[in-house]
Parts: structure tokens; C-alpha cells; sequence
């Protein structure tokens, strides 16, 4: 595929998500790999209404996949920052990713009994404010199921939405620390 610039094999990107459901956990080699499967079938069919994966958070993403992936990764934050578990990965990263319908109103039911739990009213906020804007931009429903490409979206848009998070409260502690 390389040499020959055709896109990668389907089951390359098929066992990277089974991968990931058996983890249940995405890695950065995880979200590379996808990325690179995504991309490159991208450019070889010559897709042009679709834009290429960036390398960290894209806000401009519409993707509905990219988009519940990020939601996930926000609802799964606001239960560790409420409880200092994460529990929801474990038990609902495989139906959010393939079936959201049945995944996501009890996700975001659960994040309302999280987010008032959390003291610190400004990660409360940031937080909230975080659902508002990826639920915004979702649309009018939620798809009752995610194809092959979406639901490597959504890992993808887990990935980066949790670096995002996570770099956001390395800068918050260090200037805590000041």
C-alpha cells in the first residue's frame, strides 16, 4: 500500500478497533493508525467534501463520530474529576462507539449527577461548557449506529479531545504552582 500508494487494507484498521475494544483503550499508536488509514483513503479516492484527520483537537470537526468521541472523553473526565474513577470507559467505550443511541442518554444523565459533584467550579464550568459546544454541534439526533469509518472517528476524536484535556490540566497545575 505504501509503495504502491493505495490505501491501507480494511483489516488493518478493523484490528486496531477491535484492539482498542479489548484495551479499551486508545493509544497513540492506536489513533495514528487509524488516522493513517483515514487519511490515506481520503486522498486516494479523492474525496474532497471530506477533510483530512488533523494531529491534535480539531474544533472544526463535524464529523459525528469525531464529534461523540469527544463527548465521551469530556463525560469520562467529569466522572474523574467527581469520583477519581473511570469507570464509564470500561463499562460503555464499545456501545458509544458503535451503537451511541443506546450508549449516550444515560452517559449524559450520569455526567448532570457527576458535574455537581465536582467542587472546583471552574472545572465544572470548563467542563460543562466542553458538552455544550460538542453537543451543539451534533445536530438535531443522535445516529442510532456508527459505521466502520465513524467509529474510527470517534477513537480518534477520543484521543485528542483527552491530550486536550489533559495538557489543558498540566497548564492549569503549573500555573497553580506560580
Amino acid at each position: 500500500a505504501v509503495l504502491e500508494r493505495t490505501p491501507y487494507p480494511e483489516t488493518f484498521a478493523n484490528q486496531c478497533m477491535r484492539r482498542i475494544r479489548a484495551e479499551r483503550n486508545v493509544t497513540r499508536p492506536h489513533a495514528s493508525i487509524l488516522q493513517a488509514c483515514m487519511n490515506r483513503k481520503l486522498r486516494v479516492n479523492n474525496l474532497k467534501n471530506e477533510k483530512e484527520m488533523k494531529v491534535a483537537l480539531d474544533l472544526t470537526n463535524t464529523n459525528v463520530g469525531y464529534r461523540l468521541g469527544r463527548l465521551f472523553a469530556v463525560l469520562e473526565k467529569a466522572q474523574y474529576d467527581a469520583l477519581g474513577v473511570e469507570t464509564i470507559r470500561d463499562r460503555f467505550y464499545g456501545s458509544a462507539s458503535s451503537n451511541p443511541v443506546t450508549s449516550f442518554p444515560r452517559l449524559l444523565k450520569l455526567s448532570t449527577h457527576h458535574l455537581s459533584k465536582i467542587e472546583k467550579q471552574g472545572f465544572r464550568r470548563n467542563l460543562e461548557n466542553w458538552i455544550t459546544e460538542i453537543i451543539g454541534g451534533l445536530g438535531d439526533s443522535m445516529p442510532n449506529h456508527l459505521d466502520m469509518d465513524d467509529q474510527a472517528r470517534f477513537a480518534i476524536g477520543y484521543y485528542h479531545q483527552r491530550q486536550a484535556l489533559f495538557t489543558s490540566n498540566k497548564e492549569n497545575t503549573k500555573g497553580e504552582e506560580k
